[in-house]
Formats: C-alpha cells, structure tokens, sequence
C-alpha cells in the first residue's frame, strides 16, 4: 500500500488536492433523467466523481422482507419491487458511463453483491467502493480486489479489529480507507473526526471522510484532520422522497463546499515555516531590532 493512489488519471493522498466525490447512491430514485441532473450538479461543483449503489435485490433483499409492502411514490409495492424500482441495469449505466465520460468526471458504484461488481467492472469504472455493510464480507471484498482497481473502504458501523482485517483481505489492491459513521443522517457527537489522524497513523494508504450529517462545516473539519478524499450525499433536494436525501447536500451547498474545500487546501500549506515576500515590507517597518 501506499500514501498515494492513482485513480483515473491523477494521485489522490497525501500532497494531493482533495479527490472530492458526489455520492448520487439512489437518489436518482429510479430516474435517469434526475441522475443525469446530478451528475450535471457534481460537474457544475467541480466534483472530481461521482458515486452510486448497485444491488442485485434477489441476493442482497432478505426473504423476509421481500413481501413486506411499502408506499412509495408509485403506489403501494413489496420492497422486492421497490427495490427493482430504483435499481438501475447495465443498459442505464453503460448510459451513465457515456454521459460522465462526455461531462469529463470520475463515476464508481458500491457493490452489495458479487455480479453487480461483475456488472460494473464491464463498464470501466475508475475504481469500486466498498460500503461500510460490506466490509466483513470477505468474498465480496476479494472480488472486486481482483479486478486490480481503486479500492474506497468505508469503515462505518465496523470496530478496529473487523477494519484491520479487511485492508488485510486487501492488502494486494491499491486502497483507501474513508473514516465514516453509519448513521443517516449522523449527530455531530457521533462523527469521530479525529479517527482519520488514527487511521493515517495506522495504516500506510491515502486516509479520507465519508459523511453523513446535515451541513458542511464539518467535513471541513475533515480536511482539516488530514483526510485526502471526501464523500457527501448529494440531492436535487433535501425534501424528496427517499432514505438518503435528507443527509445529502442540495446544488448551492456543494458548490460552496467544494469551494471552500479547495480555499483550505491552499491555506493549509505545506507546514515548514518560511516568511513570505508578502511580510517583507511589514518585518522591515515594524521590527525594532
């Protein structure tokens, strides 16, 4: 592993501008008309990627919850359906490869399951996501390592020992570790944003933040610790229907993140102390000695 990635066509890590994803997941909620205007809000941001979730329902929809009905925007439905609903296939995302490599941005997906990675892989991706529920899913995490891709790893819900075994499951994979909570959306006490100091101590590969709360001051809190790629939710609108969009960030809102984010990189700096031409005039008027 290293403190450096290469993903797509440029390093994310350390000494690297921030690799800012717009996790879309299903907030598209089954439209390609509104992913394609997600997509279009990540570019207009200046996201570097955009991110979404594949699940194969009849492997990844417990039996028990299949039947289970649930009322949606079109109309009363098993969750089976719903789930069918709003998973995309390989015809709209083959759709969705095209349109993001026309709008010139990064895409990826969290895969729940073995064919959706199969699925995804056959698309080009720049790299797979693994979700925080999948991180002790050893096989699934072993299938997309083998693909030689850009691993993400989420560590939300997980303890230290389960994220220790699965950066060992992949430990042949160029791979980076997100600090994340599981929480939708996620109480500042419970962000923990000083674990991404604890995993850039422990582990040798580019550290970042997934987050999951209302606002954005915190996930400049995030860079601020170090972290060298973040992730947020994003939304057309905040009030839609669906599970994620009330943690996500509505157009205006990232747009002013992803500004911010880049005006803290260069403030930031480089940590090694040296006067700047700019305080040359001052240090000559004010010093007395």
């Amino acid at each position: 592993m290293s403190k450096q990635v290469k993903v797509g066509s440029r390093l994310v890590g350390d000494g690297q501008p921030i690799y800012f994803i717009g996790e879309i997941g299903l907030n598209h909620n089954g439209s390609l008309d509104i992913c394609k205007q997600l997509i279009d809000v990540a570019v207009l941001a200046r996201c570097d990627a955009v991110k979404f979730q594949k699940r194969t329902p009849e492997i990844c929809v417990p039996p028990d919850q299949r039947d289970k009905l649930r009322e949606t925007p079109w109309g009363t439905m098993t969750y089976m359906d719903y789930r069918h609903k709003i998973e995309f296939g390989e015809s709209e995302y083959g759709e969705i490869a095209k349109y993001c490599a026309d709008k010139k941005i990064d895409w990826m997906a969290s895969c729940w399951d073995e064919p959706s990675v199969d699925l995804i892989d056959r698309l080009d991706p720049v790299g797979h996501k693994v979700a925080s529920a999948s991180l002790t899913d050893d096989a699934l995490l072993k299938k997309m390592a083998a693909t030689g891709r850009p691993m993400f790893l989420s560590t939300g819900m997980s303890t230290m020992e389960e994220i220790k075994h699965a950066v060992s499951v992949l430990s042949d994979a160029p791979l980076l570790i997100a600090h994340s909570t599981s929480a939708y959306p996620c109480a500042s006490k419970e962000l923990n944003l000083r674990m991404i100091r604890s995993l850039n101590d422990i582990f040798d590969a580019p550290i970042g933040y997934s987050g999951h709360e209302v606002g954005l001051t915190t996930t400049m809190g995030a860079v601020g610790l170090g972290a060298t790629f973040v992730e947020r939710h994003i939304t057309l609108d905040r009030t839609m229907w669906g599970s994620d969009h009330a943690a996500s960030i509505e157009p205006l809102g990232l747009q002013k993140l992803v500004r911010d984010i880049r005006d803290l990189e260069l403030a930031l700096g480089n940590g090694v102390k040296q006067v700047y031409e700019s305080e040359i005039p001052l240090k000559e008027k004010l010093r007395r000695v």
